[in-house]
Protein backbone atom coordinates (compact mmCIF):
# COMPACT_ATOMS: atom_id res chain seq x y z
CA UNK A 1 0.00 0.00 0.00
CA UNK A 2 1.34 3.45 -0.94
CA UNK A 3 0.13 6.60 0.78
CA UNK A 4 -0.66 9.06 -1.99
CA UNK A 5 -2.49 11.90 -0.23
CA UNK A 6 -3.77 12.91 3.23
CA UNK A 7 -6.81 11.10 4.63
CA UNK A 8 -8.75 11.18 7.89
CA UNK A 9 -10.87 8.68 9.79
CA UNK A 10 -12.58 8.86 13.17
CA UNK A 11 -14.14 11.47 15.41
CA UNK A 12 -13.24 13.48 18.48
CA UNK A 13 -15.97 11.80 20.52
CA UNK A 14 -15.27 9.97 23.76
CA UNK A 15 -13.89 6.43 23.24
CA UNK A 16 -12.85 7.23 19.66
CA UNK A 17 -9.71 8.36 17.88
CA UNK A 18 -9.27 10.69 14.89
CA UNK A 19 -6.37 9.59 12.72
CA UNK A 20 -4.86 11.63 9.90
CA UNK A 21 -2.48 9.86 7.51
CA UNK A 22 -0.15 11.76 5.15
CA UNK A 23 2.75 10.78 2.88
CA UNK A 24 6.00 10.50 4.83
CA UNK A 25 9.64 11.45 4.36
CA UNK A 26 11.03 7.93 4.29
CA UNK A 27 10.17 7.01 7.88
CA UNK A 28 7.22 6.48 10.19
CA UNK A 29 6.40 9.58 12.24
CA UNK A 30 3.56 9.23 14.77
CA UNK A 31 2.24 12.30 16.60
CA UNK A 32 -0.06 11.14 19.41
CA UNK A 33 -2.31 13.42 21.46
CA UNK A 34 -4.28 11.32 23.95
CA UNK A 35 -6.38 11.96 27.04
CA UNK A 36 -4.99 8.68 28.42
CA UNK A 37 -1.42 9.24 27.20
CA UNK A 38 0.24 8.82 30.60
CA UNK A 39 -1.28 5.34 30.92
CA UNK A 40 -1.44 3.94 27.39
CA UNK A 41 1.02 5.87 25.19
CA UNK A 42 3.31 2.89 24.54
CA UNK A 43 0.40 0.53 23.80
CA UNK A 44 -1.25 2.95 21.34
CA UNK A 45 2.04 3.48 19.47
CA UNK A 46 2.67 -0.30 19.44
CA UNK A 47 -0.78 -1.03 17.96
CA UNK A 48 -0.29 1.55 15.21
CA UNK A 49 3.25 0.43 14.34
CA UNK A 50 2.18 -3.22 14.16
CA UNK A 51 -0.61 -2.40 11.70
CA UNK A 52 1.69 -0.21 9.59
CA UNK A 53 4.25 -3.04 9.44
CA UNK A 54 1.51 -5.54 8.54
CA UNK A 55 0.44 -3.29 5.66
CA UNK A 56 4.05 -2.88 4.50
CA UNK A 57 4.16 0.85 5.12
CA UNK A 58 7.58 2.28 5.94
CA UNK A 59 6.98 5.95 5.20
CA UNK A 60 4.07 7.90 6.70
CA UNK A 61 3.10 10.80 8.90
CA UNK A 62 0.38 9.83 11.38
CA UNK A 63 -1.47 12.28 13.62
CA UNK A 64 -3.72 10.61 16.20
CA UNK A 65 -6.05 12.48 18.55
CA UNK A 66 -7.26 9.87 21.00
CA UNK A 67 -10.07 10.06 23.54
CA UNK A 68 -9.74 6.63 25.13
CA UNK A 69 -10.27 4.39 22.09
CA UNK A 70 -9.83 0.64 22.44
CA UNK A 71 -7.12 -1.15 20.43
CA UNK A 72 -9.69 -2.52 17.98
CA UNK A 73 -10.99 1.00 17.32
CA UNK A 74 -7.48 2.35 16.78
CA UNK A 75 -6.76 -0.43 14.29
CA UNK A 76 -10.04 0.10 12.42
CA UNK A 77 -9.58 3.87 12.17
CA UNK A 78 -5.95 3.59 11.07
CA UNK A 79 -6.71 0.89 8.48
CA UNK A 80 -9.55 2.96 7.02
CA UNK A 81 -7.39 6.10 6.85
CA UNK A 82 -4.65 4.10 5.12
CA UNK A 83 -7.05 2.72 2.52
CA UNK A 84 -8.50 6.18 1.90
CA UNK A 85 -5.04 7.70 1.53
CA UNK A 86 -3.95 5.09 -1.00
CA UNK A 87 -6.90 5.57 -3.37
CA UNK A 88 -7.08 8.15 -6.11
CA UNK A 89 -9.11 11.23 -5.21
Amino acid sequence: MIIQHPAVCGTLESSDVMITVSPGDGEICIDLDSTVDMYYHDQIIKVMKELLALEGISSAKIKAVDHGALDCTIKARLKTALVRSSKEV
